[in-house]
Protein backbone atom coordinates (compact mmCIF):
# COMPACT_ATOMS: atom_id res chain seq x y z
CA UNK A 1 0.00 0.00 0.00
CA UNK A 2 2.41 1.99 1.08
CA UNK A 3 4.32 2.24 -2.77
CA UNK A 4 1.18 3.44 -4.25
CA UNK A 5 2.24 6.85 -2.45
CA UNK A 6 4.34 9.19 -5.10
CA UNK A 7 6.36 11.95 -3.24
CA UNK A 8 6.29 14.25 -6.22
CA UNK A 9 9.18 16.98 -6.33
CA UNK A 10 9.21 19.91 -8.62
CA UNK A 11 11.85 21.44 -10.24
CA UNK A 12 14.25 20.28 -7.41
CA UNK A 13 17.79 22.53 -8.06
CA UNK A 14 20.04 20.63 -5.40
CA UNK A 15 21.19 17.40 -5.52
CA UNK A 16 21.65 16.89 -1.50
CA UNK A 17 17.59 17.62 -1.61
CA UNK A 18 17.31 15.05 -3.04
CA UNK A 19 19.00 12.56 -1.30
CA UNK A 20 18.26 14.00 1.90
CA UNK A 21 14.22 14.02 0.79
CA UNK A 22 15.09 9.87 -0.53
CA UNK A 23 16.79 9.29 3.01
CA UNK A 24 13.57 10.84 5.18
CA UNK A 25 11.36 8.69 2.54
CA UNK A 26 12.48 5.54 3.29
CA UNK A 27 13.03 5.89 7.13
CA UNK A 28 8.74 5.99 6.64
CA UNK A 29 8.83 3.25 4.52
CA UNK A 30 8.13 5.26 1.26
CA UNK A 31 10.15 4.29 -2.28
CA UNK A 32 8.01 5.94 -4.37
CA UNK A 33 10.05 9.27 -5.78
CA UNK A 34 8.97 10.95 -8.73
CA UNK A 35 11.27 14.14 -9.92
CA UNK A 36 9.46 16.78 -12.24
CA UNK A 37 11.58 18.59 -14.75
CA UNK A 38 14.75 18.33 -12.26
CA UNK A 39 17.05 21.44 -12.69
CA UNK A 40 19.97 18.60 -12.06
CA UNK A 41 20.38 15.53 -11.98
CA UNK A 42 20.84 13.50 -8.94
CA UNK A 43 24.70 12.89 -8.79
CA UNK A 44 27.00 11.78 -5.87
CA UNK A 45 26.44 13.99 -3.38
CA UNK A 46 22.36 12.83 -3.54
CA UNK A 47 23.70 8.83 -2.97
CA UNK A 48 26.00 10.71 -0.34
CA UNK A 49 23.22 12.42 1.40
CA UNK A 50 20.69 9.86 0.76
CA UNK A 51 22.70 7.66 3.15
CA UNK A 52 21.37 4.29 2.64
CA UNK A 53 18.67 5.35 0.46
CA UNK A 54 20.56 5.10 -2.80
CA UNK A 55 17.88 2.72 -4.06
CA UNK A 56 14.74 5.60 -3.82
CA UNK A 57 17.63 7.60 -6.02
CA UNK A 58 17.94 4.93 -8.37
CA UNK A 59 14.81 4.18 -9.28
CA UNK A 60 12.87 7.51 -9.06
CA UNK A 61 10.66 8.14 -12.11
CA UNK A 62 12.17 11.43 -13.77
CA UNK A 63 9.41 13.02 -16.19
CA UNK A 64 8.78 16.42 -17.88
CA UNK A 65 5.74 17.23 -16.11
CA UNK A 66 3.58 17.51 -13.55
CA UNK A 67 0.45 15.99 -15.41
CA UNK A 68 2.73 13.03 -15.85
CA UNK A 69 4.08 12.37 -12.20
CA UNK A 70 -0.06 12.72 -11.61
CA UNK A 71 -1.29 10.71 -14.01
CA UNK A 72 -3.78 7.78 -12.33
CA UNK A 73 -3.49 9.46 -9.22
CA UNK A 74 -6.78 9.59 -7.35
CA UNK A 75 -5.74 11.56 -4.09
CA UNK A 76 -3.32 14.93 -4.98
CA UNK A 77 -2.14 16.71 -2.37
CA UNK A 78 0.00 19.97 -2.92
CA UNK A 79 2.41 21.54 0.23
CA UNK A 80 2.64 25.22 0.66
CA UNK A 81 4.04 27.78 3.27
CA UNK A 82 2.86 30.73 1.89
CA UNK A 83 -1.05 31.69 2.52
CA UNK A 84 -2.94 32.13 -0.73
CA UNK A 85 -5.81 33.37 -2.34
CA UNK A 86 -7.06 30.01 -3.51
CA UNK A 87 -10.23 28.80 -1.85
CA UNK A 88 -9.18 25.57 -1.88
CA UNK A 89 -9.76 22.65 1.08
CA UNK A 90 -6.67 22.61 3.15
CA UNK A 91 -5.37 19.54 5.47
CA UNK A 92 -3.28 19.51 8.11
CA UNK A 93 -0.48 17.04 8.14
CA UNK A 94 -1.69 14.46 10.09
CA UNK A 95 -5.15 14.98 8.20
CA UNK A 96 -2.79 14.51 5.09
CA UNK A 97 -1.49 11.30 6.56
CA UNK A 98 -4.87 9.82 7.19
CA UNK A 99 -6.55 10.54 3.74
CA UNK A 100 -3.26 9.35 1.83
CA UNK A 101 -3.37 5.92 3.34
CA UNK A 102 -6.80 5.33 2.84
CA UNK A 103 -7.01 6.22 -0.81
CA UNK A 104 -3.30 4.41 -1.39
CA UNK A 105 -5.33 0.99 -0.51
CA UNK A 106 -6.56 1.48 -3.81
CA UNK A 107 -4.79 3.83 -6.16
CA UNK A 108 -1.84 5.74 -6.18
CA UNK A 109 -1.91 8.97 -4.36
CA UNK A 110 0.44 11.96 -5.00
CA UNK A 111 1.90 14.36 -2.69
CA UNK A 112 3.75 17.20 -3.90
CA UNK A 113 6.45 19.74 -3.19
CA UNK A 114 7.92 22.60 -4.67
CA UNK A 115 10.77 24.12 -5.76
CA UNK A 116 13.57 25.30 -3.03
CA UNK A 117 12.86 29.33 -3.59
CA UNK A 118 9.16 29.25 -4.29
CA UNK A 119 7.48 26.73 -3.98
CA UNK A 120 4.50 25.48 -6.22
CA UNK A 121 2.53 27.76 -8.53
CA UNK A 122 -0.84 28.43 -8.54
CA UNK A 123 -1.39 26.65 -11.57
CA UNK A 124 0.32 23.54 -9.99
CA UNK A 125 -1.66 23.95 -6.66
CA UNK A 126 -4.82 24.00 -8.67
CA UNK A 127 -3.65 20.76 -10.13
CA UNK A 128 -4.43 19.33 -6.02
CA UNK A 129 -7.65 18.15 -4.58
CA UNK A 130 -5.98 19.80 -1.12
CA UNK A 131 -3.22 21.15 -0.23
CA UNK A 132 -1.33 20.89 3.22
CA UNK A 133 0.07 23.25 5.20
CA UNK A 134 2.74 22.11 7.90
CA UNK A 135 2.02 24.56 11.31
CA UNK A 136 5.42 25.89 11.46
CA UNK A 137 6.37 29.23 13.51
CA UNK A 138 4.61 31.69 11.87
CA UNK A 139 7.78 34.13 12.04
CA UNK A 140 9.88 31.66 10.43
CA UNK A 141 7.36 28.97 8.22
CA UNK A 142 10.07 27.58 5.93
CA UNK A 143 10.86 24.30 5.89
CA UNK A 144 13.81 22.83 4.21
CA UNK A 145 12.34 20.37 1.27
CA UNK A 146 13.80 17.23 3.12
CA UNK A 147 12.31 18.51 6.59
CA UNK A 148 8.80 19.30 4.85
CA UNK A 149 8.88 15.70 2.99
CA UNK A 150 9.73 14.02 6.72
CA UNK A 151 7.21 15.27 8.40
CA UNK A 152 4.64 14.71 5.82
CA UNK A 153 6.31 11.38 5.37
CA UNK A 154 6.06 11.00 9.46
CA UNK A 155 2.47 11.39 9.60
CA UNK A 156 1.48 8.84 6.61
CA UNK A 157 3.57 6.44 8.53
CA UNK A 158 1.54 6.78 11.36
CA UNK A 159 -1.56 6.54 10.14
CA UNK A 160 -0.61 3.45 8.00
CA UNK A 161 0.67 2.00 11.19
CA UNK A 162 -2.68 2.76 12.59
CA UNK A 163 -4.37 0.57 9.81
CA UNK A 164 -1.81 -2.45 10.68
CA UNK A 165 -2.69 -3.12 14.13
Amino acid sequence: MLQNIRIVLVETSHTGNMGSVARAMKTMGLTNLWLVNPLVKPDSQAIALAAGASDVIGNAHIVDTLDEALAGCSLVVGTSARSRTLPWPMLDPRECGLKSVAEAANTPVALVFGRERVGLTNEELQKCHYHVAIAANPEYSSLNLAMAVQVIAYEVRMAWLATQE
